[in-house]
């Protein structure tokens, strides 16, 4: 194996002259950097011609050349044989030699590396020791471009894959050689590392030297370059004299200044003169002065004009007073609208609270009667069949039945205790509504209805009297209605106040229980007086005598008393309690009667209301209506408990006939004749009565029934014959009476007669006393 001959660093001399450049076209500028190793003819002191290029070479160049150590060495062998093609052949045939010595050889590495770098110490103090400070002359352009054009027509002919390893080796090395600083080898050209080579201490030593020359280098430029900087902004800041001539070369003696010419004169120029022109400048200046005072004086007039025509405008004109008033009146409507429309979600919460407090009480009364009920008559029954058994074992009573028993007992104890005390022994048993709550479940009642109270106060406490207060309302838009009234009537503001005054007049309705005897009129509430005066002080006026805002009380009652007062009816109301029926009668015609101003408006609420009630009593007539029919053999006796219990039903029933029948006058008279007299009395309370055994007993319940029958269905003098609902009640009369002529009881006669002649069946009280030759009877006849 061929050893690596020693290198040299030489520099090709850059002639000046164009016959030297077309000589050597293969040494390119770019190679002046390069390290060139000599044969083994050159290994001692270096030629004449290689001394002067090293004499020529830059110092750049050589700190360039030592830090690349190896590498450098090793990259461009082909270079350096061209820059020394007068070297001899010696030269090339080492070069020749070392090519395949770099790729096949590795055991020599270090050897060769510590040869390479005694070398290059060696020879680079040769070459400080000769070199000589010159300049280095540039290439011109032609030769660089006649250089490009050979180096890329050596590749273009180059540029094929030959079969022959050996020859791509040569080729691939040829096209090494024709490279230079310039142009990069293509990308399939590269040789790709992928692990750094390894390099000697010394070589990463030069290396670290080097880097840390350059940043120094660059560090020196960048503080050059910044003192630069500052001398231009500083010259551009002072102003230059006229005339000057400022050359920007680093040489200052460049700098030439213009000279004053004391040839040039001037007017000549005396106090007199300054005098009078700086006079006439304050003239013009005073005359500028006064023309802007006369300016301002004139715009702060304008100012005050203005504010005086806006004041007075504001203060006399009938157009901005309306503009202002529609303006307040809109914003306040606005107000109102947003402050009802937040608080309407809690009112409703507030009243649905109550409603269901109350519905749920109402429940409560309506189950436990009907359980009560149903437990009393099935134990009767079962009493009943042990009788007919002749069996003499007492009857076995399950615990529920009996606490439901004693329960029933002690409530009605109390109430004949309560009405002795008051004094009323006329009472009948039965006739009772039996409404009382243990003491526990009233206290919880109580209280949850005192939560509820608490919770509508808290609903209005944080807004003003003038939003929540009814009066106060209507006040502002009775302003309206007096000062602009035909924009008042034009906008049909009584249609809407309505439905503003909806939510207040709810709120005040929470509280209020139409079916309590003590509660409120609707007379007497805050809402109903307001409005009447609202409607009053429009029915002032002569010319608006038919004005809409008389129906604004019928549309609130219409669309906000009558819906809640269905509700009362249809969930809460017992028919069976006379003192409810009374209390929602006296709210129903204070509502459909004395104020139905207008029956168009009040029509629809009028009818589902009453249909309501029919409905709400025909219902109870079904489901709370139960006489039962005993054997008289368990009647006969007044204490047992089969007539007790039939005689508490029977006036229960008949208590029942008086609550519709107080309807009279309120819903129509078909309905009360089919609910009272159709279902009521033909079918309960006259089969009853027939399974009575006859006395005064039954001459009592009679006459109850026809002092219940209103008195307008009979007041026609010519009236000879009853109604025909009450015929069957007529016949069950004429047998009584019939009965009780044939025994000791004749007395009771004539009350029957009397009966017969208040309820109009004149025709058979006088048949039957001419049948029986009562004659002192037809006095009674005649009275009437």
């Amino acid at each position: 194996m061929a050893l690596r001959p020693r290198r040299t660093f030489r520099q090709r001399r850059a002639d000046s002259s164009d016959s030297d450049g077309a000589q050597e076209p293969s040494a390119e500028p770019g190679a002046a950097g390069e390290r060139a190793a000599p044969g083994p003819a050159e290994e001692g002191l270096p030629s004449g011609g290689g001394r002067a290029a090293a004499a020529e070479r830059p110092r750049w160049a050589r700190s360039g050349a030592r830090g690349r150590g190896r590498v450098w060495a090793s990259s461009r062998p082909a270079a350096r044989a061209a820059a020394r093609g007068r070297g001899g052949s010696g030269g090339a045939e080492s070069r020749a030699v070392d090519l395949p010595t770099d790729k096949e050889d590795g055991t020599h590495h270090s050897s060769e590396s510590k040869d390479d770098q005694s070398s290059f110490s060696s020879g680079s103090s040769s070459l400080e020791e000769e070199e000589v400070s010159s300049v280095v002359n540039i290439p011109d352009a032609a030769f660089i471009r006649a250089a490009y054009r050979t180096r890329k027509l050596a590749r273009a002919q180059e540029d094929y894959i030959s079969l022959d390893v050996k020859h791509v080796s040569l080729i691939s090395g040829t096209k090494k050689n024709s490279e230079d600083s310039e142009s990069e080898p293509d990308d399939h050209e590269k040789i790709i590392p992928f692990i750094p080579k390894l390099q000697t201490l010394r070589q990463r030593m030069a290396e670290e030297t080097t880097t840390k020359n350059e940043e120094t280098s660059e560090e020196s430029q960048e503080d050059t370059n910044q003192d630069i900087w500052e001398q231009q902004q500083m010259r551009k800041a002072v102003k230059i004299t006229e005339g000057r001539d400022i050359d920007l070369s680093h040489s200052s003696d460049s700098q030439t200044v213009k000279k004053f010419d004391a040839s040039i004169s001037f007017p000549p120029v005396n106090l007199e003169i300054i005098k009078k022109q700086l006079n006439t400048r304050l003239a013009l200046l005073q005359d500028t002065h006064r023309s802007h005072l006369r300016e301002y004086e004139k715009y702060i007039q304008d100012i005050k004009s203005s504010k005086s025509t806006i004041q007075n405008l504001e203060n006399s004109s009938d157009q901005a007073l309306n503009i202002k008033f529609y303006k307040n009146m809109k914003i306040y409507v606005e107000n109102l609208i947003d402050c009802l429309s937040e608080k309407i979600i809690s009112i409703q919460e507030v009243e649905s609270a109550m409603h269901a407090l109350l519905v749920k009480q109402a429940m409560i009364f309506m189950k436990r009667r009907q359980d009560e009920l149903k437990h009393e008559s099935t134990y009767l029954q079962q009493l009943l069949r042990e009788a007919e058994t002749s069996t003499n074992r007492s009857l076995a009573v399950d615990e529920k039945t009996q606490w439901s028993f004693e329960e029933i007992e002690s409530r009605r104890a109390r109430r004949r205790q309560a009405r002795a005390l008051s004094g009323n022994c006329t009472h009948q048993e039965g006739t009772s509504s039996d409404d009382e709550l243990p003491s526990a479940d009233m206290t919880d009642f109580q209280k949850s209805r005192g939560d509820i109270l608490q919770d509508r106060k808290k609903i209005f406490e944080d807004v003003h009297d003038d939003f929540c207060n009814i009066q106060n309302i209507l006040l502002k838009f009775q302003q309206w209605r007096e000062k602009f009234p035909d924009s008042y009537y034009e906008a049909f503001v009584s249609l809407c106040i309505p439905k503003l005054l909806n939510p207040l007049i709810r709120f005040q309705l929470i509280d209020w229980n139409p079916l309590k005897f003590d509660s409120i009129g609707l007379k007497q509430m805050l809402w109903f007086t307001s409005i009447g005066e609202f409607m009053e002080s429009s029915m002032k006026d002569a010319g608006k005598e038919d004005s809409s805002d008389r129906k604004i009380l019928s549309a609130v009652i219409n669309k906000i008393v009558i819906p809640r007062l269905t509700d009362f009816v249809e969930f809460i109301w017992d028919p069976l309690s006379t003192s409810q029926t009374r209390s929602l009668i006296t709210q129903c015609r204070t509502i459909l009667e004395e104020h139905s101003t207008c029956e168009n408006e009040v029509s629809k609420g009028k009818q589902d209301i009453l249909k309501s009630i029919g409905s709400r009593m025909k219902k109870s007539i079904e489901d709370d209506v139960f006489i039962p029919l005993y054997p008289k053999s368990a009647v006969e006796n007044r204490a047992s408990p089969h007539s007790k219990f039939q005689e508490r039903q029977f006036w229960s029933g008949l208590k029942l006939f008086h609550n519709v029948l107080l309807w009279n006058g309120l819903l129509p008279e078909g309905t009360l004749r089919e609910l009272g007299l159709g279902k009521l009395l033909n079918r309960y309370l006259v089969t009853a009565l027939l399974n009575a055994t006859p006395g005064p007993e039954v001459v009592k319940k009679c006459s109850q029934i026809a002092a219940y029958l209103p008195e307008e269905w009979f007041k026609n003098s010519t009236m000879r014959a009853s109604i025909p609902q009450l015929e069957n009640f007529i016949q069950f009369l004429l047998q009584l009476a019939q009965k009780l002529s044939r025994s000791a009881i004749r007395d009771e006669v004539k009350e029957i007669i009397l009966i017969l002649v208040k309820i109009k069946a004149l025709n058979q009280a006088e048949s039957f006393i001419e049948e029986h030759n009562l004659d002192h009877l037809k006095s009674v006849i005649k009275e009437v």
